[in-house]
């Protein structure tokens, strides 16, 4: 199982609303992600644990994991394309 980490500024509402929002869209394509949250400033301690980091916010020091950094999953623009960067990222088909 494929595992995102979703990290913005507090890791309260905004993390919550684009994981919640992540696992629903993968959901509906048959992809079973384990998602979880955390603020920005903690992605560089959880990292090693995941496999893409999604952000809201710049994040630092986490090494060769890839960041999608994006507020589509607030604004609603260009979520499609972001839920397809995060799909071959994971190269999920």
């Amino acid at each position: 199982m494929k595992r995102i980490l979703v990290a913005c500024g507090t890791a309260i509402a905004t993390s919550t609303v684009v994981a919640k929002k992540i696992e629903e869209v993968l959901g509906s394509k048959g992809h079973e992600v384990f998602v979880d949250q955390c603020k920005a400033s903690e992605a560089s301690s959880k990292v090693a644990n995941f496999d893409l980091i999604v952000a809201t916010t710049p994040v630092s020091g986490v090494g060769d994991t890839p960041v999608i950094q994006t507020v589509s999953f607030l604004s609603g623009v260009g979520i499609d394309e972001d839920i397809q960067k995060i799909m071959d990222v994971l190269e999920l088909d």
